[in-house]
């Protein structure tokens, strides 16, 4: 099945082109795209400055969601561990708030202009950053993966409670613009600013795939891994700061999308049956950007009815998973 995933990753990217909820014909898509100016001159900007940008962004920001996932139920030895439930997208969404709701000069005109949007990168970072330190630092304390997931969900409920408050002193602009951005979406990047995303998530990605070794001792336990030399002290920081890094700037750019992070990894390995991080990461990578373009599809309406907002769609797919991985016991199977 693995062989499969690469093709319709192409199939899924290229619908995502053709498709949208303006027509536009195949033969015209393709002339845009090998460089000649359309029949409409609305027909080019839609293509380059929607379509291609929101179609690439989906790709990386499924796959860093996928990764950030697959990185913490190794790390966790959890099952249900992922940036949304241990609270690491709402400690970015936080971050956000504090930046969107508290700054008088930022509106939801400028939101994703560069020299705002790179406060709203920041802010995201720092909440993600402080919610995966402070999670690090109960798994030094909570031996039980079900009390330190608990403890997850309590982070997340504290600083949802935090962002409400925000909300609520905020001006209405601010409301308004934390909302639309909160809903998830993959349009949000425009192709000028496609390339400091496109660079900083391949970093990260590249990151995680050299930690194929480590992952794979941690699988077997803290002791093996360490009589292996495996320092774990030291992975543990590198995947604080990789799952950080990439949970921070998909929540920028993107908004908090949840799901993808938590269901892609199960997906990925009912796909290829083995818990081994040399065949699984890449598997994970392909998958979650196969998910996240289909979500992408299935978010644009015909017609003139707008977009469906992401997170919208992303639990259809996720939820019926998570579900599958509880009833089947699929977690004791894939992490002993």
């Amino acid at each position: 099945m693995k062989k499969y995933l690469l093709p319709l990753t192409v199939l899924l990217l290229a619908a995502n082109l053709l498709f949208g909820s303006v027509t536009i014909p195949v033969a015209e898509v393709v002339s845009i795209l090998c460089g000649e100016s359309g029949t409409h001159p609305s027909w080019s900007f839609i293509i380059w400055e929607s379509r291609l940008p929101s179609a690439l962004t989906a790709w990386l920001c499924g796959s860093a969601l996928a990764v950030c996932g697959l990185l913490l139920q190794t790390a966790f030895r959890n099952p249900l561990a992922g940036p949304s439930i241990l609270g690491i997208n709402s400690g970015a969404s936080l971050g956000v708030a504090l930046v969107m709701l508290c700054g008088s000069s930022l509106t939801a005109s400028s939101a994703f202009q560069w020299g705002s949007f790179a406060s709203i990168l920041t802010g995201a970072f720092v909440g993600a950053m402080s919610v995966m330190a402070l999670i690090l630092f109960l798994s030094t304390l909570v031996r039980s993966n079900v009390l330190l997931l608990i403890a997850g969900i309590m982070i997340g409920y504290v600083t949802s409670s935090a962002i409400s408050l925000l909300n609520f002193f905020a001006t209405a602009e601010g409301v308004q613009s934390y909302m639309v951005w909160g809903m998830g979406h993959f349009g949000g990047v425009s192709l000028r600013q496609l390339p400091p995303f496109a660079i900083v998530t391949g970093i990260g990605l590249l990151c995680a795939l050299l930690l194929v070794k480590p992952l794979n001792a941690l699988l077997l336990g803290d002791r093996y891994a360490e009589n292996l030399g495996i320092n774990l002290r030291r992975v543990r920081l590198v995947l604080l700061l990789v799952t950080g890094l990439l949970t921070a700037v998909t929540t920028a750019y993107c908004g908090p999308v949840s799901f993808i992070g938590l269901a892609v990894p199960h997906i990925a390995r009912l796909l290829i049956g083995t818990a081994n991080h040399r065949t699984l990461l890449p598997a994970t990578l392909l998958t979650g950007g196969l998910i996240a373009l289909l979500c992408n599809l299935l978010s644009v309406l015909p017609g003139e009815r707008g977009i469906i907002p992401l997170n919208a769609i992303t639990p259809l797919i996720g939820a019926p998973v998570i579900l599958y991985v509880i009833l089947r016991g699929r977690s004791r199977q894939d992490f002993h």
